[in-house]
């Protein structure tokens, strides 16, 4: 599902956009840090809205379709910041193939 492309002029959130930096912790495991690479304008338009079982309660998902000017470094794993929101990216990808625009769905966390 695509949404609608916007105006330029609807491009009003501002986010910030950040990847991912893995560090071993010398346990097999790794600590996660977020770096960021740029300050965006996009819109913002919900998408769905669910239910979720986890350990043994329902957990809300909220997904959202987020579209920005046309960038070659965005993809899932990555994240969006609004304020205290964060946006999980799922997938990314150039809705009409004309690398104006670049579409993400997203998740929102902790919603």
């Amino acid at each position: 599902m695509t949404a609608k492309l916007p105006e330029i002029g609807e491009l009003r959130h501002q986010l910030v956009f950040q990847t991912p930096s893995d560090t071993p912790d010398g346990a097999g495991g790794a600590s996660r840090t977020w770096n960021t690479v740029a300050t965006l304008w996009a819109a913002i338009s919900s998408a769905s809205v669910s239910e979720r079982r986890i350990s043994e309660h329902l957990d809300g998902v909220v997904t959202h379709v987020i579209t920005l000017r046309y960038r070659t470094d965005i993809s899932g794993g990555q994240r969006f910041l609004s304020g205290a929101r964060i946006f999980r990216i799922l997938a990314a990808f150039d809705p009409d193939e004309r690398r104006r625009f670049i579409q993400c769905r997203v998740e929102e966390e902790g919603r």
